[in-house]
C-alpha cells in the first residue's frame, strides 16, 4: 500500500490540504516578523535598537516568508532558487546590521537616555584580577 503524500491529504474539519495550511502559518508569520520588525524601527528610541529589530526580525520573517512559498510550489528548480534566497538573506541581513551598529559605535552616535557606550576593545588592565592568577615569577 502506497503512502499518501501530504499534499492531498485533507484536513477533516476544513476541507485544506496540509500543504495549504502549512503555507498560510508560514506566510502569516513571516509577515507578522516583519511587520514586528518595521514598527520596532519606528517606535525604538536610537540606532543600535533599530539596527538590531531589523536585524532579527526581518531575517526571521523573510526566512519564514520564502519557506512559506517554498511549500507551496512543486517544481525542485524553483525550490533550489528560494533556498539559496534564504542562504543569502541568512548571510547578508545580520552582516549589514552589524556593520551599521559597528559605524555608528565608531561615530560616537547618541544613544538613548544618554547610556553610555562601553568600549570593549580597550586593553585590560595589567595587573591580575586576583591573586591567585598571577604569574609565578
Amino acid at each position: 500500500m502506497a503512502i499518501p503524500r501530504l499534499r492531498r491529504l485533507p484536513l477533516p474539519t476544513t476541507g485544506l490540504t496540509v500543504t495549504e495550511v502549512l503555507t498560510s502559518v508560514l506566510i502569516l508569520t513571516g509577515a507578522a516578523f516583519i511587520l514586528t520588525g518595521a514598527i520596532g524601527v519606528v517606535r525604538l528610541p536610537d540606532l543600535l535598537c533599530r539596527s538590531h529589530a531589523v536585524g532579527k526580525a526581518l531575517t526571521l520573517g523573510i526566512f519564514l516568508l520564502l519557506l512559506g512559498l517554498w511549500a507551496q510550489l512543486t517544481d525542485p528548480q524553483v525550490g533550489f532558487r528560494i533556498l539559496l534566497a534564504i542562504l543569502f538573506q541568512i548571510l547578508t541581513i545580520p552582516v549589514a546590521s552589524h556593520l551599521i551598529s559597528q559605524l555608528a559605535f565608531q561615530k560616537n552616535t547618541p544613544r538613548w537616555r544618554q547610556r553610555p557606550m562601553d568600549d570593549h576593545r580597550t586593553p585590560a588592565s595589567t595587573e591580575p584580577a586576583s591573586p591567585a592568577l598571577a604569574p609565578e615569577p
